[in-house]
């Protein structure tokens, strides 16, 4: 049986030696998508395009929209001379952000008194309408906060003082300057391999059988577990590969921190390789072309993505797609390569999500090794 096992996983190692397209989708796309993905998939928001209307035309008022243009947050585009030049590049979406200083600005912070400041945000994209206008604040509350006591110091009247003091110190922790970089990377090295390794594994099967090459290696006294040992086997190494290669770009090359023991990011990754393998298989098993399993692998990877957690909270889902989430592999794995780079946790914490990962690849290729043994009858 091991002779068999051998043969035949030499036989994929020396096909794939061949295949020079093969060998430049495994090292190549991953590497260009990482780079891809790694300056484009960013929480954070700059160069907001904003349009400004200073109707006080004061010293405060000119501060205020001096914080705004020497922000890395805003870019300012115009200067509007009415309300309806504001409001039309709002609506035109040439402006995402506008804001209007009313007359008596000034002369109400003078005063001790709170000024009002209109802000027009574009809402079509929620999430950068929301952080936009976070900045906002931010900007506002630091000029107020800076214009109090200067007025203070300026008048020599004391700042009034709360009964109560709270002073909030803010602390993150494995992520200090919140650098969503930090985030994104690992979780994309987990992306890619399942990509990866389910197109290679559903494609080699449906490869052989679309060429009539399968027809003769069951014709072989070989047995179709020692079949599937074999087409598996070399891609479970390729994955542990592919995650080493991706796993250290991504740390030189965006500077990620892996605080965590490699020993259980290598154990979470062989987990997580198991389920991604059986999902190829169960593809090869309803597929009888290429083109079939690359319209397959279309129709599972996309929700997969989606319910894995990358991007979107689980939270934020439906309660019954929070449950669905549970059969994606991807989620479990996500859990473990962001807390083993960045937090440093060991099994003691990450004993659920591996649990997890062995219940659902032992399921999956169970089933699928099920249904490939009905297929080749």
């Amino acid at each position: 049986m091991l002779g068999r096992i051998y043969h035949l996983l030499l036989k994929e190692f020396l096909q794939l030696r061949r295949d020079r397209s093969a060998r430049f989708r495994l090292l190549i796309p991953p590497i260009i998508q990482m780079l891809l993905f790694g300056y484009a998939a960013t929480f954070e928001v700059f160069n907001v395009a904003t349009v400004i209307l200073d109707q006080d035309q004061s010293q405060e008022s000119r501060s205020l929209v001096a914080a705004f243009v020497h922000s890395s947050r805003f870019k300012l585009i115009a200067v509007a001379t009415s309300r309806q030049q504001v409001q039309d590049a709002v609506e035109s979406s040439s402006a995402q952000v506008g804001v209007v200083v009313a007359p008596g600005f000034a002369s109400l912070l003078r005063k001790g008194q709170a000024a009002p400041l209109q802000v027009l945000v574009d809402g079509t994209n929620s999430n950068t309408a929301l952080i936009a206008l976070g900045y906002v604040s931010q900007i506002c509350g630091n000029f107020g906060q800076g214009y109090a006591l200067d007025l203070a110091q300026r008048t020599g009247r004391a700042l009034g003082r709360p009964l109560v003091n709270v002073q909030m110190q803010e602390r993150y922790w494995y992520n200090p300057n919140l650098n969503s970089r930090w985030f994104f990377i690992p979780g994309l090295i987990g992306t890619l391999t399942l990509i990866t390794i389910v197109n290679l594994t559903a494609f080699a099967i449906v490869r052989e059988r679309e060429v009539g090459t399968l027809e003769q290696i069951l014709v072989t006294p070989i047995q179709p577990i020692e079949f599937v040992i074999g087409k598996t086997l070399p891609f479970f190494l390729i994955g542990l590969f592919e995650v080493a290669i991706v796993a250290v770009f991504g740390m030189l090359w965006f500077d990620v921190p892996f605080n965590g023991n490699p020993l259980v990011l290598m154990l979470g990754t062989s987990l997580f390789l198991l389920s991604t393998l059986a999902i190829g298989l169960l593809i090869s098993t309803v597929c009888k072309t290429q083109q079939q399993a690359f319209s397959s692998n279309f129709f599972v990877l996309n929700p997969m993505f989606i319910l894995s957690g990358f991007s979107f909270p689980i939270t934020s889902m439906p309660e019954a797609l929070q449950w669905l989430t549970y059969l994606d592999p991807l989620r479990y794995f996500l859990v473990i390569i962001r807390a083993t780079y960045l937090k440093g946790v060991g099994l003691d914490v990450l004993w659920p999500q591996m649990a997890g990962l062995t219940i659902l690849g032992l399921s999956l290729f169970s089933l699928a090794v099920l249904r490939l043994h009905k297929s080749l009858d």
